[in-house]
């Protein structure tokens, strides 16, 4: 599939990176308002940098275009595209307004054409592990997960050094702006439906509770900065989903079931560690050691040893090019579903419009639920 980027900020290097994972996948040209910025990165990649946006879209041997760009700009960026006959992958949320999103994938079905969004890393090695596990029954019915996209106090950090590998600064203003639910609680999302299905309710509440981030934005212009809710799926499962800068980093996903707990260590790790601890089983040695000795001591110890046996992988690491620690995702794993999806392999084009649409509205819920009274009812469905 030919395609082409709009937007070359910090994320679009993550892309250039793993776009050697998929040999079906071929760069026709880039562009960027920012020309200053799209000058260095084309120089960085070797790019062919368009002249225009228009000259993008125009361009007849482009199938689809992947939107990179802010998420204020998604929305009308990706009506350009579709009404240029190109199928759309964007970044996440599809829209800032989910009415907004509805009609890109209202767009999308009418004319024909592909609509899928990020993020990729349920099409990871790990995702397929665990569905595996879970599948043939490992830990029984699932009832309960406990998902975490705690990314730790950053405005702490010296955010305004980071730089992407081809010299884009990490936004971390606009990111303060927009939410870290809105930025990141689609990581958990594609994981959760992807394994359970569709959401019916969310409840739970978020706030801003650290309002000076250095980044000189007013206390109202400061999107909520953490979010806790209860996600409730139309075959009974319920997850628990945590979002915020607060927190120490943690990106695990832990699953339990009638007979067994399923543990993800990392939903950033493409290869994350997965365990699995089924009831009845004797603890692993480390944690007999462990216990054992606080035993003696009469305290606990500050360990947090994974629990149950850690889950191997069948074969070797396929995909070699990843983005450093700690997004070791395969961005461009998306963009490979669609064009399988093209060629009339994986999900088809109707699921991955509906998967797209789902993880947006759920993210806008998530991001403001405090403004909803702390409590939301799905719209879409799978």
């Amino acid at each position: 599939m030919r395609f082409a980027i709009i937007g070359t900020g910090f994320v679009a290097d993550y892309y250039m990176t793993t776009l050697a994972n998929h040999p079906g996948l071929e760069l026709a040209g880039v562009w960027d308002v920012d020309q200053a910025r799209l000058g260095q990165f084309r120089a960085h990649w070797g790019a062919t940098a368009y002249a225009a946006q228009d000259a993008l879209l125009a361009d007849e041997t482009v199938e689809a275009v992947a939107v990179l760009t802010d998420p204020e700009s998604h929305f009308e960026i990706a009506m350009a595209a579709l009404a240029a006959g190109k199928h759309v992958y964007c970044e996440k949320p599809l829209a800032m307004r989910f009415e907004d999103a509805q009609t890109l994938a209202r767009t999308a079905d009418e004319a024909g054409l592909v609509l899928a969004g990020a993020p990729a890393n349920a099409c990871s090695d790990a995702f397929a592990l665990a569905r595996a596990a879970l599948e043939r029954g490992a830990i029984g019915a699932p009832k309960l997960v406990y998902a975490e996209m705690e990314d730790g106090p950053v405005f702490r950090q010296n955010w305004r050094q980071w730089r992407s590998v081809s010299g884009a600064p990490w936004p971390g203003a606009h990111e303060f702006r927009i939410g870290c639910t809105l930025e990141h609680a689609g990581y958990a999302l594609t994981w959760l439906i992807g394994l359970f299905g569709p959401i019916r309710t969310i409840t739970g509440q978020s706030g801003t509770f650290f309002v000076d981030k250095g980044a000189q934005i007013p206390a109202g212009g400061m999107a909520p900065d953490f979010s806790c809710a209860l996600l409730t799926f139309d075959h009974g499962v319920m997850a628990r989903l945590t979002t915020g800068l607060c927190a120490p980093r943690d990106r695990a996903m832990t699953i339990m079931g009638e007979t067994g707990t399923l543990t993800v260590a990392d939903l950033w790790d493409n290869r994350s560690a997965v365990h699995l601890e089924a009831a009845g089983e004797t603890p692993a040695l480390g944690h007999r050691i462990a216990r054992r000795v606080e035993a003696r001591l009469g305290r606990a110890l500050p360990l947090r040893l994974p629990a149950g046996r850690k889950l191997r992988y069948a074969d070797r690491p396929a995909r070699t090019h990843l983005p450093a620690y700690p997004s070791q995702i395969d961005f461009c794993a998306g963009l490979a579903a669609m064009a399988d999806c093209l060629a009339g392999r994986g999900k088809g084009r109707e699921r991955l419009a509906a998967e797209a649409l789902h993880v947006t509205e759920a993210a806008l819920a998530l991001n403001r639920l405090s403004d909803r009274g702390g409590r939301y009812t799905m719209v879409s469905a799978l």
